[in-house]
C-alpha cells in the first residue's frame, strides 16, 4: 500500500505522489443484499466489508493536511485519518478504539448517521471520486472488536457516593449514563417502553441497524453497573418529584417522541398510522411491545406514506417487507411528498434503496383529506398538487415554501396510510413543573448545549428535548458534553 507522507502545506497536497496514487484506488462498494432479496427480509441490508475490502477502501484516504476536514465535519470530531490508518495496517481493535474515544456508539453512528452531509461530505476524496466510506469503515472495525472482543471494558474512576436519575434511554441518554458511570457516579435509567434503547430499539428499522447490536450495548452498559428501569413512563408511574428528592441529579433525554399530527378530516380512521407505532409494530417483536401494541400489522395491498425524511423512507422499506411476508404479490407503496426530489431530508442511500425496493414516489402533492368506508377504515385519500412559491433561485428549504394549486385535486386508493411528517417534544414533564421552562413544547431551555443546565438546580438536558428532532451522532455528542457538566456540578454540590 501507498505510503503517504503528511504535509503541513494544504496547497501542496498534489505534491505529494503517495496521494495521487491513493486516490486512483477505485472504491469498494459496500456488500449489500440484492433488493430482490432484501425486501423478502428485516435483516440489515448491509452485509458488512470483508477485512481485505475495508483494508482497500481505508487506502483510499490521502491524509489531508491538518485540519482535516473529516474531522472537524464530525459532530463527534472523530479522529478518522488516524483510525483509517489503522484499519490499513490490519489493526483493527486500535481503530475501533480510536473511535470509541470520541463516539459511546460508533458500531451504530457508522450504520445511521448521514455522513454525506458529515464527514463524507468533507472528505477531500469527493472531489475526484465517491468518497471514502467512512461510515461502513466505522461500522466494520467497531464490530470487529465487539464481535471478537465484546465491548473494551474502561478503567472506573471510585464510588463518588452521587447518584444521577436519566431519563430515556435514546442516544443521548446512553452517553450521559456511560461517561457518568465511568466518572464513578451512580446511574438509574428510566425508560418508558419494555426494553432499553428507545430510538434505537423502537424507532430504527432491523434493516438498517440489527437489534443484538443494541441487545449487547445494553448488556455492556449494566455490567458497568448501570440499571435500567423499564414501563416507567417519568410524570406519570412515577412522580418527577421523586426523581429531584432521591437523586443528587436529574438527566432529561427524552428526545422528541411525540408524532406530529396533520390536522385533516379523517386522520383518526382506522389504517391511519402514526409513523411511531407503524415503524414500532412493523420491526420489533410483538413480547417487546407494549400491551397495547401487540397486534400485527395487516398493511393490505395500498400503502401510502405522508412525509418527506428519514422516518418516510423506513416506513414506506417497512410497508414493502410487511406486504411481501404477508403475500401480498401485486401491492404497491406509494411515498407522497408535497416539495421536490432536491428538497427530501432523506439519506440518498435509503432513498435508493427505497426506490430498488420497488417503492413509488410522487413529489409536490399533500393530502386533503383521508376518506373511510362505511366501517370506519380509510379506503382513499384526496391530495392535492403543489406548486413553487416564486423565488429568485433554487434552495433546499422546507415544504411549507410550496402553495396548493387550485383544482388540482385526485383521489387515491389507500388500505394503509403512515404519517411521517416529523416528532415533537413531549410536554408532560415541563407542564408538571413549570419552574423548568421551555422554547417549545416538551422542548427544555438550557444555559447552553455544552452544559445542559436547565432553569432548575441539578436538572440537566440535552439531544432531542433541547434542539428538537436532530441526529443520533449530535445526540451522542451533545450528552457527553452534557456529561462532563453533570460530573463538575456533582463534584462542587454541598450535601
Amino acid at each position: 500500500m501507498p505510503d503517504v507522507t503528511l504535509l503541513d502545506d494544504p496547497d501542496s497536497l498534489w505534491l505529494d505522489p503517495s496521494r495521487r496514487e491513493r486516490v486512483n484506488i477505485p472504491p469498494v462498494p459496500p456488500p449489500e443484499q440484492s433488493p430482490e432479496e432484501s425486501v423478502k427480509n428485516f435483516r440489515p441490508v448491509f452485509l458488512g466489508y470483508s477485512e481485505e475490502q475495508a483494508i482497500i477502501e481505508a487506502t483510499r484516504c490521502i491524509h489531508c493536511p491538518k485540519p482535516e476536514p473529516c474531522i472537524v465535519a464530525c459532530p463527534l470530531h472523530n479522529d478518522i485519518p488516524t483510525a483509517l490508518l489503522a484499519i490499513e495496517e490490519r489493526r483493527y481493535e486500535d481503530a475501533a478504539n480510536i473511535f470509541r474515544a470520541t463516539s459511546n456508539l460508533p458500531e451504530i453512528c457508522g450504520r445511521l448517521c448521514p455522513q454525506e452531509i458529515l464527514c463524507e461530505g468533507s472528505c477531500t476524496v469527493g472531489g475526484y471520486d465517491r468518497p471514502v466510506n467512512i461510515g461502513k469503515l466505522e461500522a466494520f472495525c467497531s464490530d470487529w472488536q465487539r464481535e471478537r472482543q465484546s465491548f473494551p471494558r474502561p478503567q472506573l474512576a471510585p464510588p463518588s457516593g452521587r447518584r444521577v436519575a436519566i431519563v430515556g434511554s435514546g442516544p443521548a441518554g446512553l452517553a450521559v449514563a456511560e461517561e457518568l458511570t465511568k466518572l464513578g457516579h451512580a446511574v438509574v435509567v428510566y425508560e418508558d417502553w419494555p426494553l432499553p434503547g428507545g430510538l434505537l430499539r423502537y424507532g430504527i428499522p432491523s434493516f438498517k441497524l440489527d437489534k443484538h447490536i443494541v441487545n449487547e450495548k445494553i448488556a455492556y452498559l449494566e455490567s458497568l453497573g448501570i440499571r435500567f428501569v423499564c414501563h416507567t413512563r417519568v410524570g406519570q408511574d412515577i412522580p418527577f418529584d421523586d426523581l429531584y428528592r432521591q437523586y443528587d441529579a436529574v438527566f432529561l433525554g427524552i428526545g422528541a417522541p411525540m408524532s406530529r399530527h396533520i390536522q385533516l378530516p379523517g386522520e383518526d380512521l382506522q389504517g391511519v398510522y402514526q409513523a411511531k407505532e407503524f415503524l414500532a409494530r412493523g420491526n420489533v417483536p410483538l413480547d417487546e411491545l407494549p400491551a397495547w401494541m401487540r397486534k400485527p400489522l395487516q398493511v393490505g395491498e395500498r400503502v401510502v406514506v405522508i412525509g418527506g425524511g428519514d422516518t418516510a423512507v423506513d416506513c414506506v422499506r417497512t410497508a414493502r417487507r410487511l406486504q411481501v411476508q404477508q403475500g401480498i404479490t401485486n401491492g404497491s407503496v406509494v411515498n407522497y411528498y408535497r416539495g421536490t426530489l432536491f428538497e427530501m431530508r432523506a439519506r440518498e442511500e435509503e432513498y435508493a434503496h427505497a426506490r430498488a425496493e420497488g417503492v413509488h414516489y410522487e413529489f409536490l402533492a399533500t393530502p386533503v383529506r383521508f376518506i373511510g368506508d362505511e366501517q370506519g377504515r380509510v379506503r382513499q385519500i384526496e391530495m392535492q398538487r403543489m406548486r413553487s412559491k416564486p423565488s429568485d433561485q433554487p434552495q433546499r428549504k422546507p415544504s411549507r415554501l410550496r402553495i396548493p394549486i387550485p383544482g388540482s385535486n385526485f383521489i387515491v386508493p389507500a388500505d394503509t396510510v403512515v404519517l411521517a411528517i416529523g416528532y415533537e417534544g413531549d410536554p408532560l414533564i415541563p407542564n408538571q413543573v413549570p419552574v423548568l421552562k421551555t422554547t417549545a413544547p416538551g422542548i427544555f431551555k438550557v444555559e447552553s448545549e455544552e452544559t445542559g443546565r436547565t432553569t432548575l438546580e441539578g436538572i440537566f438536558a440535552a439531544g432531542d428535548d433541547v434542539h428538537g428532532a436532530d441526529l443520533i451522532v449530535t445526540a451522542v455528542a451533545a450528552g457527553r458534553f452534557v456529561a462532563r457538566a453533570i460530573d463538575e456540578y456533582l463534584r462542587t454540590k454541598n450535601g
